[in-house]
């Protein structure tokens, strides 16, 4: 398991100002604006705040959502789910199991046989084009 910061002011500390809002106060980055919602390359997406890897380039679609988006965690030990209440709706929020940071939100709405679309902040993720 990473060295994990202690407290807020420690994670503040280490992650950017926008990696803190979206990873440590569930924010969420304007559609078409995070790094990666474009992004084609081969490798692997791991989480900003702990450096596990979430999620792999092979099961990344674009979704034209406008935020990077998967059919599957890399591992699904990785992730966790929780129910968000917020904005007067249900969803789905999706977690790092490793140091808990918000992601973004999993929908019932992807494409493949698992039907899943896990819609993902870029400043919640590192990209390692190392990965595969």
């Amino acid at each position: 398991m990473p060295d994990l910061p202690a407290t807020d002011t420690d994670w503040a500390e280490r992650l950017s100002p926008e990696q803190y809002d979206i990873l440590r106060c569930s924010a969420t980055e304007p559609a078409f604006t995070g790094a990666y919602w474009d992004t084609k390359d081969p490798g692997s997406y791991k989480c900003a705040g702990c450096a596990t890897e979430l999620f792999r380039s092979d099961d990344k679609f674009d979704s034209g959502t406008g935020w990077p988006s998967f059919v599957a965690p890399a591992d699904v030990a990785a992730v966790t789910t929780k129910s968000d209440l917020s904005y007067g709706r249900v969803r789905t929020e999706v977690l790092c199991a490793t140091c808990g940071g918000h992601l973004g939100h999993v929908f019932e709405d992807g494409p493949g046989p698992g039907g899943l679309r896990y819609c993902i902040n870029s400043g919640a993720l590192d990209f390692d084009p190392n990965g595969e």
